[in-house]
């Protein structure tokens, strides 16, 4: 399954939910949706945009966690010795808080639109906080992947 992520209303990303590694994280996030909010440039983290998401629950563990994500690899932190939030990786990242280094679920990868992620970092870092939405996408989108019938 797939979302759709637009940041800015301008900046278009396509994002598998890895609903293997990461279930209870997917189906958290899905009953959340459309979710919608404002990413700014991370503190701590480098090359990276948040959400910052305060006390809310998601109600999930760990799973698929890391502290080194990918450029385009999305991680869920559910809260704990920092903030909820949401961690969008545009570079070189290793995720951190003012306590130091923490891990967080990955359960979303782009797959379409990776070339946009220094766009999308640039502007949080140089206007400040873009509005960005999720949404579920239509299953009958072809997107150049492979989709199961």
């Amino acid at each position: 399954m797939h979302l759709r992520i637009t940041v800015s209303g301008q900046l278009e990303f396509i994002a598998r939910l890895e609903q293997q590694r990461a279930p209870q994280t997917c189906g958290a996030f899905l009953d959340s949706l459309p979710f919608r909010s404002k990413i700014i440039q991370t503190r701590w983290s480098g090359e990276a945009a948040w959400i910052p998401l305060g006390s809310l629950d998601f109600g999930v563990p760990f799973e698929n966690h890391t502290s080194h994500p990918a450029p385009g690899q999305i991680l869920l932190y559910p809260g704990g010795i920092s903030e909820t939030e949401i961690l969008f990786p545009y570079g070189s990242t290793m995720f951190s808080s003012k306590v130091g280094q923490l891990s967080a679920n990955h359960f979303l990868t782009i797959v379409t639109g990776i070339e946009q992620l220094p766009e999308m970092g640039r502007r949080v870092l140089w206007e400040g906080a873009q509005d960005i939405v999720f949404d579920r996408e239509s299953p009958a989108t072809d997107y150049g992947l492979s989709v199961a019938s």
